[in-house]
């Protein structure tokens, strides 16, 4: 089975994002890496630290275009995190308030997510408790899957 190695997304603007994942997330800016030439812009990967060894990795382009505007649902891609404790994503609830960024919450059956935008509106989740996933291939999602394949 594989784990989660790292996530890697654009983002326009270095400074802000350094400033809410490091300062307001609180996650360490492990590493980075620049250079002149990634497809003819110079970059900066910012690497920000995640449990379990997992890697946030932010790259700017200096002088890139910006992508086109995404017509589906915001939150149909996102990134989730998972709060300690039941305690800890309460903490995460009145952080996110007292910075003013704005969120809304939603219950997943007994898991309760907390989503809110980055400043390059990268959809972010925090979440508790945590999902888990079986460890092996469920049947039932495999035939529903198929189903829902068979009706496109």
């Amino acid at each position: 089975m594989l784990s989660l190695d790292h996530v890697v997304f654009p983002v326009r603007d270095a400074g802000a994002t350094l400033g809410f994942y490091r300062d307001l997330l609180g996650l360490p800016l492990t590493g980075q890496m620049s250079g002149e030439d990634w497809d003819g812009y110079r970059y900066l990967m910012m690497f920000f630290g995640l449990g379990g060894g997992a890697e946030l990795v932010c790259v700017a382009l200096r002088g890139a275009p910006e992508a086109p505007v995404d017509a589906r649902p915001k939150d149909a891609r996102h990134y989730a995190f998972c709060a300690a404790s039941a305690e800890a994503y309460a903490g995460w609830k009145r952080k996110l308030a007292e910075a003013d960024v704005a969120s809304w919450e939603e219950l997943h059956g007994d898991q309760h997510s907390l989503y809110f935008e980055d400043p390059d509106g990268i959809v972010l989740e925090i979440t508790w408790p945590p999902s888990r996933p079986a460890e092996g291939e469920d049947p039932v999602a495999v035939t529903e899957v198929m189903r829902w394949l068979a009706t496109a």
